[in-house]
Formats: C-alpha cells, sequence, structure tokens
C-alpha cells in the first residue's frame, strides 16, 4: 500500500509547501507561522501518497482524509488565530536570537524543511489508509471512533484554555486563579491538548494495522515522543514555574499528561 515513488512525491511537494511558507516569513523572520501549517502539511502528504497511487477516495479512504483534513483545519485555524493575539513564539524568538544574521538562510533547514520531513512520517498512517482497501473493517473502525475522540479531547482542550485567555486578559479570571488554567479537562491532566492529539493519531494508526500497515506506526510513535520529550510538554514546561510560580503548585496535583483525577496537594 506504499508506493516509494508517490511516497517521495508527497515529500517534495510538504517540501514545497514549507519552503513557500518560509519565503513569506523573511518579511518578519517570525518563524512562528509555520505552526498553523503543520496539521496542513500532514494532510498533503497523505492525499497527494494517495493521488499518487491512483486511489479512488470514496469509503475507508475518504473517511482518514476527511477526519485528518477536520484536525488539520481547527489545529491551523486554532494556532493561527492564537499567533494573532500572542505573537511570535518565545521557541523560535531564541531560535532567531541566537543565529543572529544567519536565521534568514538556517531557518529554512533548521526549521522549515524540517518540519516537512517530521510532518512526512507522522503522516504514514494517512498514507496508508488513504491508498489502502475501501471496505471498512472492524479494526479499522475502532481506529477512526478513537481519532474521533482524540479529535474531541483535544478541541474542547483548547477551546477551554482559550476562553480561560480571555477572561484573563480582561481580568474576569474565574474562581480567582493566578496564572494557571486548572479546570475542565486541564483539571485531569496539565496537557490535555498534547494527550488529545497523540489520541488522534494512534487511533488512525490501529486504523492502519486493520489494512495490515504495520509500518505506519511509525508516524504515531513520531509524534508521542515529540510531543512528550521535544516540541510539547518538555519545552512548555522547562522554564514555566518561574514564569508562574503558581504552576509549581498545579504540577503536584495534576498529571503531566494521561488524565488522572486530581491530588492533594
Amino acid at each position: 500500500m506504499f508506493d516509494p515513488s508517490s511516497g517521495l512525491i508527497a515529500l517534495l511537494a510538504v517540501g514545497l509547501l514549507m519552503t513557500s511558507v518560509w519565503a513569506i516569513h523573511l518579511r518578519d523572520e517570525d518563524a512562528s507561522i509555520v505552526d498553523p501549517v503543520w496539521g496542513a502539511s500532514i494532510w498533503t502528504a497523505g492525499l497527494v501518497h494517495s493521488l499518487g497511487v491512483g486511489a479512488e477516495l470514496r469509503g475507508g479512504r475518504l473517511i482518514a482524509l476527511v477526519l485528518a483534513a477536520a484536525w488539520a483545519l481547527r489545529l491551523g485555524a486554532y494556532l493561527h488565530i492564537r499567533h494573532g493575539i500572542v505573537g511570535e513564539d518565545r521557541r523560535y524568538r531564541k531560535m532567531r536570537e541566537a543565529r543572529g544574521d544567519a536565521w534568514w538562510w538556517q531557518s529554512l533547514p533548521v526549521v522549515f524543511l524540517l518540519q516537512a520531513i517530521l510532518a512526512w512520517v507522522v503522516a504514514l498512517p494517512l498514507m496508508a489508509l488513504g491508498s489502502g482497501p475501501t471496505r471498512v473493517g472492524w479494526l479499522t473502525a475502532a481506529g477512526f471512533l478513537v481519532a474521533l475522540c482524540g479529535f474531541l479531547f483535544e478541541s474542547i482542550a483548547d477551546g477551554q484554555l482559550a476562553r480561560y485567555r480571555r477572561l484573563s486578559s480582561s481580568g474576569a479570571v474565574p474562581d480567582g486563579r493566578s496564572g494557571v488554567m486548572d479546570q475542565g479537562l486541564w483539571g485531569l491532566s496539565r496537557h490535555p491538548n498534547y494527550f488529545g492529539e497523540t489520541v488522534f493519531w494512534w487511533g488512525l494508526g490501529l486504523a492502519a494495522i486493520g489494512v495490515g500497515a504495520w509500518w505506519a506506526l511509525a508516524g504515531p510513535v513520531l509524534i508521542t515522543f515529540m510531543l512528550l520529550k521535544v516540541s510539547g510538554v518538555t519545552m512548555t514546561e522547562a522554564d514555566i514555574e518561574e514564569r508562574r510560580p503558581a504552576y509549581r503548585d498545579y504540577v503536584k496535583r495534576v498529571n503531566a499528561f494521561v488524565p488522572g483525577p486530581r491530588r492533594e496537594g
């Protein structure tokens, strides 16, 4: 179900997409604009591979691509709106300041093309499903259901956080909270949005197993590693206790990733 030539074309397509975003970013050197395109690049890889093998987009193939499109659109819109409110991501700002005048060209391989490669790997379940059987077996159906649950979980978590930020900016934070969102899903996990995204991709990975594509699990493995150890939990919490002292108590009471009951502080 994986065609090497179509896979290469998919990689080139994502590379071209990210190179175009890099060229746009040169105006103000704000690499944060790459984040809203992340989901679209994954979906692009899956679609291009499917079209490259001549797959008719119906049945399970269509369900997979529609699920991924909904995920990519929601995530892209959310990150675009957030970027318009908070501006440049501090992670990219530190990278830009460290590289000085060389940033304009170093940002292409270090940020944009690297994300293109990562997006291609994450898209492996989508490539498998988009070019696999049209008939939906029970395991593939279960995978789609898990992915849908992950999508909803992530969406609700992001919505709750966005509402909290609006209330904070207006000075109307409920319950006297001070700088830490610890209600709703955020009272069960410190990063419920990352957890939901992980569940989404493991759902598609399970669906891919249903069509015999065990190799596609490299995608969920990679994004889980990234969210736990690279750009997600670890990076987010690297200095957050210095910026928000109340977060130290939050860490003691709430799980980092997998949702669970609160602990007594």
